[in-house]
């Protein structure tokens, strides 16, 4: 586990020049992580992935995007929230209607 974390961290630091550079580098990052635990969390509401056929006929699916703007330590980060066509999905990550990560 340890050779993986020091080759990410190799391969992110390599082209950094300027403190400016690894703060939006860790921006990109951070709004990255949550765009993947998003996606699992949708998957995991639908009982399927992405594009898989087990979704057909369902009575549920996958609809579209919201945007959300978030205040973090990083600064402002724009995120994209799935939305399913019942509505019925709730965020676990960044709960609706929260606007800043402070922790």
């Amino acid at each position: 586990m340890q050779d993986i974390k020091d080759k990410t961290l190799k391969e992110l630091s390599k082209d950094c020049r300027t403190v400016e550079y690894v703060h939006e580098m860790l921006k990109n990052l951070f709004r990255d992580t949550l765009q993947q635990l998003f996606e699992a969390e949708i998957d995991d509401h639908l009982g399927y992935s992405k594009h898989s056929s087990e979704g057909d006929l369902t009575g549920n699916s996958r609809n579209g995007y919201s945007k959300k703007t978030i205040k973090t330590k990083f600064g402002n980060t724009e995120l994209q929230i799935p939305r399913d066509r019942n509505s019925e999905f709730e965020p676990q990550v960044i709960k609706k209607h929260e606007t800043s990560l402070n922790g």
